[in-house]
Order: C-alpha cells, then sequence, then structure tokens
C-alpha cells in the first residue's frame, strides 16, 4: 500500500522487500581467460609508436606516421632494440638477417713498396737515381730533390751564358748558379752525400767543396771562405760544410752552386 506525500510523491507504507540475495562473483571469469593474450599484442599504431621511440626518431614523429594509416616497414640490425611482429600485420617490423663474419676471414696485408714523402728528401732522391740514369732525369722529376744551400736564396748570376764580371767580355758560360751572401754565412750540403773534395780549385772556383750523392749526381760549393769537412766524410742534408767567401774569381761574398751529373754541369734550378 503506498501514500501520497506532500509534494505529490508516493511512499510505501508496506512491508519492506526482502534482500536480494548476495551472488558469489567467480574469482576466474570465462573472459579472463584470454585478457592476457589481448594485452599481449599491440596495435599497430603501437608498434610504430613504439619502434619510433626505440629507433631514436622519436615518438612524436611516430605518431604522426601511424596517424597517417601508412604502412611502416623498417629494416634494422638484428641487435637493434625492435620487437619484429608477424610478417602479415600492418605496420610490422622487421629485423634483417646480418651475416657472420668472423676474424678469420678478414686479411689484412701490412707489407708495402717503400713510400717516400715530402717529409723525406733523401729517400725521394734515392729513389729517383736508383730507378733510372741520372742523366735522362726530367727537369720535372728532378725538381725539389736537391735542398737549398743556403737558408736565402737569392740569385746574383744565373746559369748559362753570360757577361763576364771579370773581363766584361759577353758569351762567357757561368758553370753553376751565384747566390748572394756575406762573408761567412753559413753554406750547407744539398743532399746527404760524400765529401770528395775539399780545397783550392785552379780554374776560378777559390776554395772549394764537392759532395758525390751517388748514380753520378755531384753538387760544389765554391767561392768559400773556409770549409768545414773532410775527405771522404759522410755529411746529411742540411749539415754545415763551409762558410760563403769571395775567394778566387769573384768580385764579391757570395756562394757559387754546381750540380753535376756524370762530370757535366747541368743547370741547378732544374734540382732545388
Amino acid at each position: 500500500m503506498t501514500t501520497q506525500t506532500v509534494r505529490g510523491r508516493r511512499r510505501a507504507t508496506g512491508p519492506a522487500p526482502e534482500p536480494r540475495p548476495v551472488v558469489a562473483i567467480m574469482a576466474d571469469r570465462p573472459r579472463d581467460a584470454h585478457r592476457d593474450e589481448r594485452r599481449g599484442r599491440r596495435s599497430p599504431f603501437r608498434q610504430v609508436t613504439d619502434f619510433a621511440a626505440a629507433s631514436g626518431v622519436g615518438q612524436k614523429a611516430g605518431i604522426a606516421l601511424a596517424a597517417t594509416g601508412l604502412v611502416l616497414t623498417v629494416t634494422v640490425p638484428a641487435t637493434g632494440p625492435v620487437m619484429a611482429t608477424d610478417a602479415g600485420s600492418a605496420g610490422s617490423v622487421s629485423a634483417a638477417v646480418q651475416p657472420d663474419v668472423t676474424a678469420g676471414e678478414a686479411k689484412i696485408d701490412f707489407n708495402r713498396t717503400a713510400v717516400t714523402t715530402q717529409g723525406d728528401p733523401d729517400g725521394k732522391l734515392k729513389q729517383l737515381l736508383s730507378a733510372q740514369s741520372v742523366d735522362s732525369i726530367s727537369r720535372a722529376a728532378s725538381a725539389g730533390s736537391l735542398g737549398a744551400p743556403l737558408a736565402q736564396l737569392k740569385t746574383a748570376s744565373p746559369f748559362g751564358y753570360r757577361v763576364s764580371p771579370i773581363t766584361g767580355g759577353s758569351g762567357e758560360f757561368h758553370r753553376g748558379q751565384d747566390y748572394s751572401a756575406q762573408c761567412g754565412t753559413p753554406v750547407v750540403a744539398a743532399a746527404s752525400g760524400t765529401v770528395t773534395f775539399t780545397g783550392w780549385h785552379p780554374y776560378g772556383g777559390g776554395n772549394r767543396v764537392v759532395i758525390d750523392h751517388g748514380n753520378g749526381l755531384e753538387t760544389t760549393y765554391n767561392h768559400l771562405s773556409s770549409d768545414a769537412v773532410k775527405v771522404g766524410q759522410q755529411v746529411s742534408r742540411g749539415e754545415v760544410v763551409a762558410m760563403s767567401g769571395t775567394t778566387g774569381a769573384s768580385t764579391g761574398c757570395h756562394l757559387h752552386f754546381e750540380v753535376m751529373v756524370n762530370g757535366e754541369v747541368v743547370d741547378p734550378t732544374g734540382w732545388l
């Protein structure tokens, strides 16, 4: 039985209804057996975003790719932090199989022929002289193989025919290259070799030093004020062998430098 309240609502006046029976909830519902399996599977969207985060592309970029609905297939090394899924699923990521490489397959040969660089000018000269006859070496090949006999080279008189500074006559053949140098300036060996002559040159060279560099190549240093080596001495490139002067047929302090190939003088500038 019910009664009408002041506000128009009905209120029960009869006995209270029987309480509903308590129903025990099963611990394992039928769907629970498949819940973990469903959670283990990742959607294509999730696969793309996870791959982007793992490979360094960035999660936001991965989301943008996934949102476009594109199928993303990426080949990465097997060592990359990527979980591969079925090949037929959208957005699958496959890991490329890398071939096995063993140390036994790698072979490195350290044997090589002699290599010369600008840092080894004597090696370059030795290789040049041993490769062919000295008189057949071209000017292009010989350039730079000899070092400067003075710290600074300032040409005073070139190689070849000239007007004699002593007699004033024309047509004199100048056998070397004259470089200006104050008396007492150190003169150095143009390359490594053996000193074959020191002393007075009877044909105008004054005090003279001759160095044999092998294979028919020699250099001579003339008009010296003094020498610093002896016959038979081994000298190195750049080693001081004498001091410049004005002895012999000379009109002033300078160095007369000659290059001889098999006993014949050649233009020194082709070797410097």
